[in-house]
C-alpha cells in the first residue's frame, strides 16, 4: 500500500509548443509599413497619381535628352525613389503576392541580420532591382512599383543557408532562431550545391517566362518587371556576406544531405 507522505511520480513537462509562424518584429514592422502606404489608394485619384510620380521609379526621370520630362519631385526624386518604389503596390493581390513569398525567406533573414541590417539591406536590394530597371529601360515612362526586388534579394540571400542542416530548408533542424543562426555556405561551395543550382534554374526560369516587362500603373493587363527581380536577386546573392553577423561555416561542415532521414518539423 501506498504510503500518505509519498507524492506521485511526476511526469516530465510538455516539450513548448513552437506557433507554426512567428514573424520577427523587423518583417512584423516591414509588411505593417507596406500595409500603412497601401492606404494611398483611398486618396482622390488626382492625389494618388501624383504619390506614384513622386515615389515610383520612372526611367524617363533620369533622360538628359531634350525630349526629357519633368516630372513630380524634382532632382529629390532622382534619388529617393531607387527605394520608395519598392514600398508602393499596385492593388491586394500584388502586396498579397509579395508578402507571401516574403514571409518565410524575410523572417529566417530578418532573424539572422536583426532589424537594422534587414532594413538597410531590403533598401540596397531594392536600389539593385531599380538599377537593372533603369539599365534596361532607359527611356520607360510607367513608373515601377512593388517590393519583388527586394522580396527576390531576401530569397537570394537566404538560400545561402537556408539548405545547411539545421536550417529551414533542411531535414532536420530546430527553432526558427536556430534554424536563421547556422553557418552560411560560401558563394563558391554554394553555387556547387546542386540544390542551390536548382532552385536558382527554377527561379530564372519563372522569371523569364513570366516576365515580360515592367509595370503599368493602372493597366489591366500589368507585367512583370523582371529586371528588377534579378537585379535585387543577385544583389542579395553576392551581398549577403557584407551583412551577415553570423561566422562562416567551415568547409567540411555537413549539411543537409548528411541527415539521417527526412525528420521534418
Amino acid at each position: 500500500m501506498e504510503s500518505p507522505s509519498e507524492s506521485p511520480p511526476e511526469w516530465p513537462p510538455a516539450p513548448p509548443r513552437e506557433p507554426i509562424l512567428t514573424l520577427p518584429g523587423a518583417l512584423t514592422a516591414y509588411v505593417l509599413l507596406l500595409g500603412v502606404i497601401h492606404l494611398r489608394v483611398l486618396l482622390p485619384p488626382d492625389l494618388e497619381n501624383w504619390t506614384i510620380d513622386v515615389f515610383g521609379f520612372i526611367p524617363k526621370r533620369y533622360d538628359s535628352t531634350l525630349l526629357a520630362i519633368e516630372f513630380p519631385g524634382g532632382e529629390g526624386a532622382k534619388v529617393w525613389t531607387f527605394v520608395t518604389y519598392s514600398l508602393l503596390h499596385a492593388n491586394l493581390s500584388h502586396i498579397g503576392f509579395n508578402v507571401l513569398w516574403l514571409l518565410p525567406f524575410g523572417s529566417a533573414l530578418a532573424r539572422r541580420f536583426g532589424a537594422v541590417r534587414f532594413f538597410v539591406f531590403m533598401a540596397v536590394t531594392a536600389a539593385a532591382g531599380a538599377l537593372a530597371h533603369l539599365v534596361t529601360h532607359e527611356h520607360a515612362v510607367a513608373p515601377m512599383i512593388g517590393a519583388s526586388a527586394s522580396v527576390s534579394g531576401t530569397m537570394a540571400a537566404a538560400i545561402r543557408f537556408a539548405f545547411v542542416r539545421g536550417s529551414f530548408l533542411s531535414f532536420s533542424r530546430g527553432d526558427g532562431d536556430a534554424a536563421a543562426q547556422v553557418p552560411a555556405l560560401s558563394l563558391m561551395r554554394a553555387l556547387r550545391d546542386t540544390r542551390v543550382l536548382g532552385f536558382l534554374g527554377v527561379w530564372f526560369g519563372v522569371n523569364i517566362i513570366f516576365g515580360v516587362g515592367s509595370i503599368a500603373i493602372g493597366a489591366d493587363g500589368a507585367s512583370v518587371a523582371w529586371q528588377a527581380h534579378i537585379g535585387g536577386f543577385l544583389a542579395g546573392l553576392l551581398l549577403f556576406s557584407l551583412f551577415d553577423p553570423v561566422p562562416r561555416a567551415a568547409p567540411h561542415a555537413a549539411d543537409a544531405s548528411s541527415d539521417d532521414g527526412p525528420n521534418r518539423s
